[in-house]
């Protein structure tokens, strides 16, 4: 695998920071890559911008910043307007689809619609659609393996929300699989 750039966006309280964090555990440690993770946020803790890139590689990686996004992960609209454009040729596009509308999809991407909050909602619990989103990306995104980056979010959450967490991330994994046509 090249070098892989992605950038996860949203607002803060979406838990889009402990995503980029999860993703690049997952790379590292489970999987023996290199990785560096950074992460942007507005002066406001919740309800402000914020981003999380993540950076992998197999070789060194001389510069911890996405320039370029391979795969961009937009949890809502302010996201969009952000980061909606730089997006490397023939990468993904992965959106909210109940939080972020386009008018038409950019040309040369492979855009996904992952309905991530109401999957969460449905589970009970909003919180969670980071880690639906990150099941979609483990089955769209060609970053890390299902595998690697279920471990990586066990290793992440609080003690005692295990198995709920696990039901969120499989019921993004399972949708990625589905829009790919796997289900």
């Amino acid at each position: 695998m090249a070098k892989k750039e992605i950038r996860l966006a949203g607002f803060g309280g979406q838990g889009i920071i402990l995503s980029g964090q999860i993703l690049g555990k997952a790379a590292a440690i489970h999987e023996g890559k290199n990785a560096v993770f950074t992460q942007s946020y507005g002066p406001e803790a919740r309800g402000g911008s914020c981003s999380a890139d993540v950076v992998i590689s197999e070789c060194a990686i001389h510069y911890p910043k996405v320039v370029e996004p391979d795969v961009l992960v937009l949890m809502s609209q302010g996201a969009w307007g952000s980061y909606g454009g730089v997006v490397k040729s023939g990468g993904v596009l992965i959106l909210d689809e109940d939080l972020v509308k386009i008018e038409e999809d950019p040309k040369g991407l492979k855009v996904y619609r992952v309905p991530a909050t109401r999957i969460a909602e449905g589970l009970g619990r909003r919180i969670v659609a980071n880690i639906v989103i990150l099941g979609s990306l483990a089955a769209l995104g060609e970053v890390v393996e299902y595998e690697s980056l279920k471990q990586a979010v066990l290793a992440s959450i609080p003690k005692g929300t295990e198995d709920f967490n696990l039901t969120a991330f499989d019921k993004g994994f399972e949708y990625g699989q589905s829009l790919l046509g796997k289900n």
